[in-house]
């Protein structure tokens, strides 16, 4: 897919135009995302509240006791999905599965260590201490591009 960005200052607004050279779910998919406005969010409960979570927020995701948890700077949150929803969800907001049970916000990576023989330890910004399972190092390597 290639991307163009064109400035006209004698524009008035925002145009996208997609060529493509025939109606592909990829399209489709990019259209459907092009047309939501405002930011996606997703519903976290946390003792009986429900509350809205920005993806920007989420430091990661993991599932813990047959329940899928959502943690924020603000706290744990349960969410309704699976991993492997909220990872497809979220790929394109630099979300990356990391091991079986869990999916970081690459953005929210503060460190990576990677002397450790087949394995990364990843840090997060609010401190919390992630292992990469040895699955998963080679993908996360190349989202990274390391």
């Amino acid at each position: 897919m290639e991307i163009k960005v064109v400035v006209d200052p004698a524009e008035t607004g925002i145009r996208v135009e997609v060529r493509a050279p025939a109606m592909t779910t990829e399209v489709e998919v990019l259209l459907e995302r092009l047309s939501r406005e405002g930011p996606e969010t997703l519903p976290g409960f946390w003792d009986g509240t429900a509350v809205l979570l920005a993806p920007p927020d989420i430091l990661r995701f993991y599932g813990e006791d047959k329940a899928v948890l959502a943690q924020t700077a603000d706290g744990v949150y349960t969410v309704r999905q699976r991993l492997y929803e909220l990872e497809q969800r979220f790929a394109p907001l630099r979300f990356a599965r990391i091991s079986h049970s869990e999916i970081v916000n690459l953005n929210k990576v503060t460190a990576l260590d990677l002397t450790l023989t087949g394995t990364i330890r990843v840090t997060l910004s609010d401190g919390t201490v992630c292992w990469a399972s040895r699955r998963y190092v080679r993908r996360i390597k190349e989202v990274l591009g390391l």
